[in-house]
C-alpha cells in the first residue's frame, strides 16, 4: 500500500439518499447520509428497528444500490460499477459477518472459510493456506474439519468471521454479529473484533445493542434515515487477552 492509498477513507458517503415505493407509498429509509471511515477505524451504527442501519449495511456491503447520492470503497466509486465488477469488488474488498452466521451445511469449517477465495479463482495450496491462517486467528485450529453442526453457536460466529478475514479485504462489515449469541459466545468474539482493531483491521458494526458498541473507537446513530450522532469514544478496557488455541466459544 502507497502513501497515498494510506490517505484514502475506506469508506466515503456523500448524500446517501435511498427511497422505496412510489407516490404517498414512498419511504425514504436514508435521508441525505454523509459519512468517513478511516483505515484502521472500528465503528459502530446503531439506531432502532426502522433506523436505516439495515438499507445503509446494504449499500455499503454492495448488496443496493442507494436511490441518489455517492459511495466510494476504497476509493472506487461504486456507481460506476457494472454487476461483475460490483461482484468482484465485493468478493475482494469487503468480508461480511451476519447474525445468522450464513455457513454451508455439510462442508467443514475449512471449506467454509475457503468459499471466498475458490469465487476469487485462488489456487487450492494458497486457499488451504490462508484458510488454516484466518482459523487460527480465530482460535479453531482444532475444529477446522468439524462441519456447522458440530459446532457451537459462538465457534460457528467465529468460522464466519475467519471467512470474512480470508480474503484481507479493505472492510470488515458485521451485521448484528452477536445477535444469536449467549454471553460467553457474545464475549469471544468482541475480542476477536477488539484484537482486530487493535491490529488495524477497518471494522463497521452494525448494531442495537449498546455493549457491542461499547468496543467501537467510534459510534454513529441513525434516526428516521438520518445520522444524528456521530462521535469518538474511548473503547471499553482496551486490548484483552488472546484466545488460546482452540479455545471454547460456549
Amino acid at each position: 500500500m502507497t502513501a497515498q492509498d494510506a490517505r484514502v477513507p475506506v469508506l466515503r458517503v456523500r448524500d446517501l439518499v435511498k427511497e422505496y415505493g412510489e407516490g404517498d407509498a414512498k419511504v425514504r429509509a436514508l435521508r441525505g447520509v454523509s459519512l468517513d471511515v478511516e483505515r484502521g477505524d472500528h465503528v459502530a451504527i446503531m439506531g432502532a428497528s426502522g433506523s436505516g442501519k439495515s438499507t445503509l449495511m446494504n449499500i455499503l456491503g454492495c448488496l443496493d444500490v442507494p436511490t441518489s447520492g455517492m459511495y466510494l470503497i476504497d476509493g472506487a466509486d461504486v456507481g460506476r460499477l457494472d454487476e461483475h465488477q460490483l461482484a468482484v469488488l465485493r468478493n475482494r474488498r469487503v468480508g461480511f459477518v451476519f447474525q445468522s452466521f450464513n455457513l454451508i451445511p455439510r462442508m467443514s469449517a475449512l471449506a467454509n472459510v475457503e468459499l471466498p477465495l475458490v469465487y476469487g479463482g485462488i489456487g487450492q495450496a494458497e486457499r488451504r493456506a490462508r484458510a488454516l491462517a484466518a482459523l487460527e486467528q480465530v482460535g479453531l485450529s482444532d475444529r477446522v474439519h468439524h462441519e456447522p453442526n458440530q459446532l457451537s453457536g459462538g465457534q460457528q460466529q467465529r468460522v464466519a468471521v475467519a471467512r470474512a478475514l480470508v480474503t484481507a479485504p479493505a472492510l470488515l462489515l458485521a451485521d448484528e454479529p452477536t445477535g444469536n449469541l449467549d454471553t460467553a459466545s457474545t464475549n469471544d468474539v468482541l475480542q476477536i473484533m477488539d484484537r482486530l482493531s487493535e491490529a488495524g483491521r477497518t471494522i463497521v458494526i452494525i448494531t442495537h445493542e449498546d455493549d457491542v458498541a461499547a468496543h467501537a473507537k467510534r459510534l454513529i446513530r441513525l434516526v428516521d434515515g438520518e445520522v444524528v450522532e456521530d462521535r469518538r469514544q474511548a473503547p471499553v478496557d482496551g486490548p484483552p487477552p488472546r484466545l488460546k488455541e482452540g479455545a471454547a466459544a460456549g
